[in-house]
């Protein structure tokens, strides 16, 4: 008989003689709340080597992906590391034959030197002279410097300074002088508003993604081990029952709360942030003041990749109107482009990179262009629905 038309005398008699139901996990009964995986990645998992470059009594970091083809240098932002380049390696490499170095800049990553607090923009570009000049020294291959941010503005200024001879193009990704200076006014309440310190790495990551950072979790899996560092002489205060423990303790919930990410109670080890970027403010000015005129001198090919159209300003929008450069706006990503779309970032490049003759396209490059003329198209489509509207209101 059906259960649910028996009585209830009926259907205790009946299971009591039934085996007990088989546990199944609350995921597949769609209840309780699924867990997100946080935890951090090596580097390995996306680059092929690793190297520290020693420089008088400096050491400079380096990551390594590819040999063959020419060499991408690239150049991460304020407060980042070179493993914010982990996802993007993997995916150009698909592309387009090339060899991808990230280098930890001054005060950043496992980069070591007498003073990385010294983030003058003339240092920075001495730097990257100098770490470059040592990997090749007289054999340097065809060169496209890549820089996001602070790292896009260094870029910019080592071209222009001629630092590389073997230099064929440039890629700057979501910085331009005019929005990057206005910003410099609450770039300090940012600052002041992070956590200033994490229980564990997979918190830290946790609070990367729930406080849009990042929206990319792969990538801040790897790309977060790099912008903080274990600290085991300072502790601090909280009460937050999720920040005790390990990463089975990271569950998706309360999204939009970032203090059940931040490490407040008292630990024999946590995370803190690798560098103090306030203590470099005197600097901020100096990377962007100039930058747009200067990007319009350099005379190789030329790409800018930003996450909005308003971002230029007077002299890129009339620079880009005059055909100086090849600019590409992406949607769905916030400030890291290259982190939260390296497929798209990659595709872009690779583009660049063939149309102007600077490397060999590998299989299924053909795919990946589809997918940027699609998004190239569809936006086109957006812009005259746009003026149709107009016209007819």
């Amino acid at each position: 008989p059906d259960i649910f038309e028996m009585s209830s005398l009926q259907k205790e008699v009946v299971t009591k003689h039934l085996p007990p139901f088989p546990s199944i996990p609350n995921h597949r009964l769609g209840g309780g709340k699924r867990k997100k995986d946080y935890s951090p990645l090596p580097w390995h998992d996306f680059f092929d080597t690793s190297q520290d470059i020693r420089i008088d009594n400096n050491s400079f970091r380096i990551y390594s992906k590819g040999s063959s083809g020419p060499v991408l240098l690239l150049l991460h932002g304020g407060g980042h590391s070179a493993l914010s380049w982990a996802c993007f390696a993997v995916e150009i490499s698909k592309l387009v034959e090339c060899c991808v170095v990230a280098i930890d800049i001054r005060g950043h990553g496992d980069s070591v030197t007498t003073d990385d607090y010294d983030l003058d923009s003339n240092t920075l570009v001495r730097d990257v002279r100098t770490v470059f000049s040592t990997l090749y020294k007289d054999h340097a291959p065809p060169t496209v410097l890549m820089g996001h941010s602070m790292g896009g503005a260094i870029a910019v200024r080592v071209a222009a300074s001629g630092s590389i001879p073997s230099l064929v193009g440039l890629s700057v990704i979501d910085v331009v002088e005019g929005t990057a200076m206005e910003s410099l006014f609450g770039m300090q309440s940012f600052i002041r508003g992070r956590p200033e310190s994490f229980n564990s790495l997979e918190h830290a990551i946790e609070w990367s993604i729930r406080s849009g950072q990042l929206r990319n979790r792969l990538s801040a899996r790897v790309s977060m081990v790099g912008q903080v560092k274990s600290d085991t002489k300072s502790t601090t205060s909280s009460s937050h029952p999720l920040i005790v423990g390990v990463t089975e303790n990271i569950i998706e919930e309360d999204e939009s709360s970032d203090s059940a990410c931040v490490s407040q109670s008292s630990s024999d080890s946590h995370y803190v942030w690798r560098i103090d970027l306030l203590k470099t403010e005197k600097y901020w000015v100096g990377w962007f003041e100039g930058l747009s005129k200067l990007f319009l001198t350099v005379t190789v090919p030329k790409i800018l990749i930003l996450a909005g159209v308003d971002r230029l300003d007077k002299d890129l929008t009339i620079g880009q109107m005059q055909g100086k450069f090849q600019m590409q706006v992406l949607s769905g990503c916030g400030h890291s482009v290259h982190e939260d779309l390296p497929d798209k970032v990659a595709a872009i490049v690779a583009e660049f990179l063939i149309r102007h003759k600077l490397t060999e396209p590998k299989e299924g490059f053909e795919r990946y262009v589809l997918l940027v003329l699609t998004q190239k198209l569809l936006l086109l489509l957006q812009t005259i629905s746009c003026l149709l509207i107009n016209i007819l209101i």
